[in-house]
């Protein structure tokens, strides 16, 4: 069922069921939070979110696409006022500063490709897009940095990125600590 076109005094309801869907499914997971919970936590009837989603795999995938922009929006920001050669190793620090958030709980978008099996599921295909753009990014930083063989820097910078993350939800931040320094080594960057 398609979702109807979104009205203004619709928007409130829209946020509020986006807003219970990233705490919830950020912190329980996709597969165990279901529809009612999220209504529950929204205080939105059902109704309310087939007009605006159609149905849970497009509410994951909006939750996933909201992911996505803000984490977009931070790592530009957290990477602009330095100098395109020094922007990877910044990404790390940025990497560094999340693990030790209060409200850390590893990547999002790793969480969601691993309880999805569908690779055509929306939330999947905006998953990819994002992996795209961050090895994009690295890519160019790499060879601001003028590496040896940037692209594969680039994919080694991205292992290291995905490994933060993933121990870094199970260890603690001094995972992500261990791959800034990898970076830095990585990059030729002196210490700081």
């Amino acid at each position: 069922m398609p979702a109807k076109p979104v009205t203004p005094r619709d928007v409130g309801v829209r946020d509020r069921l986006l807003d219970a869907a990233d705490r919830l499914f950020y912190t329980e997971g996709v597969r165990s939070v279901g529809i009612d919970r999220v209504l529950a936590d929204a205080d939105a009837a059902k109704a309310s979110l087939y007009a605006h989603f159609g149905c849970k795999d497009e509410l994951v995938a909006a939750y996933v696409q909201r992911r996505v922009e803000a984490a977009r929006s931070t790592i530009d920001r957290f990477v602009r006022d330095v100098p395109p050669r020094a922007r990877a190793l910044r990404f790390f620090d940025w990497v560094v500063e999340w693990a030790e958030s209060a409200d850390f709980r590893g990547c999002p978008l790793q969480h969601v490709v691993a309880e999805l099996s569908d690779e055509k599921h929306p939330a999947r295909l905006i998953a990819a897009r994002q992996r795209e753009w961050i090895l994009g990014r690295l890519t160019e930083w790499a060879r601001a940095a003028e590496v040896s063989h940037p692209n594969r820097v680039a994919g080694a910078l991205m292992v290291l990125f995905d490994g933060a993350i993933a121990a870094a939800e199970q260890d603690g931040p001094k995972r992500a600590r261990d791959a800034r320094w990898t970076a830095e080594k990585l990059l030729g960057a002196p210490r700081r």
